[in-house]
């Protein structure tokens, strides 16, 4: 999708006292002239990261349709990752697919690439996530790579869990990444108590989808994301009605990024030019075949230098 906020907004974040940062999502119009409404939960001015993931917006269920022209990235991996609908992608690297529930597309956009995205005829009704992973500047000029996955459905304590990056629950995912990273959805039924080990090294993240539930002793509200740091061995989930979440998770990132629109560089003279090349159609980028009409022009750059996004000590 393409990022049309140029800065992160001031919204509530705060912390319990069992450790959990509870990060609210603020409403934000998304992919240019057609735009769809999405709920952003990272980044924050308070958060920037969780592991390497830097970016998630979370869509629907709504009656609503999707189409996004072709748009740039750099620097970042996407993650497309469906509860209900369709998404017809196509990209420079040549790659034409489908975004289909319980089903991973990962697209990289090292160096540079640019894709479009609509929802086809049948999807009437769209709900989902879309999430960025920033890549190490050691491997951010990576070039332009597609994945998809299927991951199947393991029952952990009668919870049902797709793990599409990383290992979690005696599943793991094939798809390659340049950070150690973990993604998973997961069902909880009605009065489940579910504790799953995990990688004391990594940061998590837990966002809550549709249903009430509890990260250990804290409750979250549906949208909200609840951010566990490092040193932790599980996490217990618990719901009373039943939940979905989606459980991101990786370790901590490291380095400051600076991200603005659909780039993520590492300071402002550089994303400056790569607005330069996106406008004047540079091969950097390449072009996006069969999708009926314009790209999207890059908005104007703000009026003071883009300042370099990290997380809290």
């Amino acid at each position: 999708m393409s990022n049309v906020e140029a800065e992160p907004a001031e919204v509530t974040c705060t912390s319990t006292p069992g450790g959990v940062e509870v990060l609210t999502p603020r409403d934000v119009p998304l992919g240019g002239p057609r735009a769809m409404s999405v709920r952003r939960t990272l980044p924050q001015k308070q958060r920037s990261l969780i592991g390497a993931w830097c970016f998630c917006d979370h869509y629907g269920p709504d009656d609503t349709s999707m189409d996004v022209a072709p748009h740039p990235h750099t620097g970042l991996q996407t993650v497309s990752w469906l509860f209900t609908g369709e998404i017809e992608h196509r990209d420079s690297h040549g790659v034409h697919a489908y975004v289909r529930p319980g089903e991973l597309n990962l697209m990289t956009g090292g160096r540079g690439i640019c894709h479009s995205e609509q929802s086809t005829p049948s999807s009437t009704t769209l709900h989902g996530v879309q999430l960025w992973l920033a890549l190490p500047d050691a491997h951010r000029d990576a070039p332009r790579d597609f994945q998809h996955y299927a991951p199947p459905t393991v029952d952990v304590d009668g919870a049902s869990v797709r793990v599409f990056l990383g290992t979690l629950a005696g599943s793991t995912s094939p798809v390659r990444t340049f950070t150690p990273l973990l993604g998973a959805e997961l069902v909880l039924p009605p009065g489940t108590s579910l504790t799953l080990d995990v990688s004391e090294e990594f940061e998590h993240g837990v966002l809550l989808d549709t249903g009430d539930l509890r990260l250990g002793d804290t409750s979250l509200d549906p949208n909200s994301l609840g951010y566990l740091g490092t040193g932790h061995t599980s996490l217990t989930l618990s719901t009373v009605e039943g939940a979905r979440v989606v459980l991101l998770g990786g370790e901590p990132f490291g380095e400051e990024i600076v991200m603005w629109w659909n780039f993520v560089g590492r300071t402002h003279d550089e994303i400056a030019a790569y607005r330069e090349e996106w406008q004047a159609e540079t091969d950097r980028f390449g072009r996006v075949e069969g999708y009926p009409g314009d790209r999207l022009p890059a908005p104007k750059l703000p009026g003071g230098r883009l300042r370099p996004r990290g997380n809290p000590a």
